[in-house]
């Protein structure tokens, strides 16, 4: 049994039948849908790989939370994996990586989605509570910057004009043109256009806004003496789907949410980026590279003091890692290279806990 706890609509897109429902005390739908796509159960290609034993006896159950950016990849492995242990329940949740590293913190799930990689204060936070974690990238994202496809005046923006548009010091920036002098100040050359900015993005609880803090605002902040952060005056969500709608509902909007999500919206134009070498799309080969400058790793992190005592919660790592890390690529996102894939297998094999 798989249970998930709001409404994944991008990965229904993707994938062609349902595979659960469940209610947490909100007002969201609480169904998904998700692709057979275990068939052949093929392993993952590396010179780590092994096969994994499926365990159709076991039983017992498993909680994950987190980003909803890792959730729909968590998703697919979860149906594989039940398939195979339908005594497992399984629970797939996504309120955001740092609304999950609360509950992860205070063991109260077995892993934690995550779209950017455990801070300092949630490393201080499990160590109080006495909660050890293996870190585990199991694949790569891009932030994409979008606007709507009605938006013909812009194609491309260079970092310093998104830190003009939506960082620390365009509070109250209502129109595209009132961060021109802020943009042209950072060496940026891009015509704004005349045009109302309407911004919707993460809110602080997502691991997107944290990536998306980390790798545009934090190339000016602290130079110019501000914060760390967005403008607060945005319409702000959790929820992936939610910035999605955003971004089609106005004809000069602008926003950003993981690539896997962008890319198979109607409605919304995904923006070139020019981190200093030129105007760049996000696409699977820029993203894998990192050539893409807003590009940024994907990750699970593990209890392993649940994993030693709960048999399913390890073989669903073990599953995750070695069976279905295909599920990766096959719900949008890029896989990683093999021999990042064999150093994430061998930390998992060896649970090297702590932060990479």
């Amino acid at each position: 049994m798989i249970r998930n706890r709001r409404w994944a609509s991008m990965l229904a897109l993707l994938l062609p039948f349902a595979l659960f429902a469940a209610a947490c005390g909100d007002d969201d739908d609480t169904a998904t849908a998700t692709d057979d796509t275990a068939a052949d159960g093929d392993a993952a290609d590396t010179d780590t790989d092994t096969d994994t034993d499926e365990g159709g006896d076991l039983s017992g159950t498993i909680v994950v939370s987190g980003s909803s950016t890792v959730e729909p990849i968590s998703i697919a492995v979860a149906e594989r994996f039940a398939e195979a242990n339908p005594g497992v329940d399984i629970s797939v949740d996504g309120p955001g990586t740092g609304d999950g590293f609360e509950l992860f913190c205070q063991g109260e799930t077995d892993i934690n989605d995550a779209s950017s990689k455990v801070k300092d204060e949630q490393i201080a936070q499990c160590e109080e509570n006495g909660v050890e974690f293996v870190e585990l990238q199991i694949g790569n994202d891009g932030i994409a910057m979008m606007t709507n496809t009605a938006n013909d005046a812009v194609s491309c923006l260079t970092l310093a004009d998104i830190y003009a548009l939506v960082g620390p010091e365009s509070q109250g920036f209502g129109n595209w043109s009132d961060a021109q002098d802020l943009a042209t100040e950072l060496g940026s050359d891009t015509e704004m256009p005349d045009a109302p900015l309407d911004v919707t993005g993460p809110g602080e609880e997502s691991g997107t806004y944290a990536s998306f803090v980390e790798l545009v605002i934090e190339e000016f902040n602290e130079d110019r003496d501000q914060n760390a952060e967005t403008r607060p005056d945005y319409q702000a969500s959790a929820d992936d789907n939610v910035i999605i709608q955003g971004i089609q509902g106005s004809d000069t909007s602008f926003g950003w949410v993981g690539f896997a999500f962008a890319r198979e919206a109607e409605g919304v134009k995904v923006l070139e980026v020019d981190g200093g070498d030129g105007c760049i799309a996000p696409t699977d080969e820029t993203i894998a590279d990192n050539s893409y400058p807003v590009s940024r790793p994907l990750f699970i992190y593990v209890n392993p003091a649940k994993a030693e005592e709960n048999p399913a919660l390890t073989a669903f790592v073990d599953f995750y890692l070695n069976d279905a890390i295909d599920s990766v690529s096959e719900v949008g996102y890029v896989d990683l290279a093999d021999d990042t894939l064999s150093s994430t297998v061998e930390r998992w094999d060896a649970r090297t806990t702590g932060a990479a």
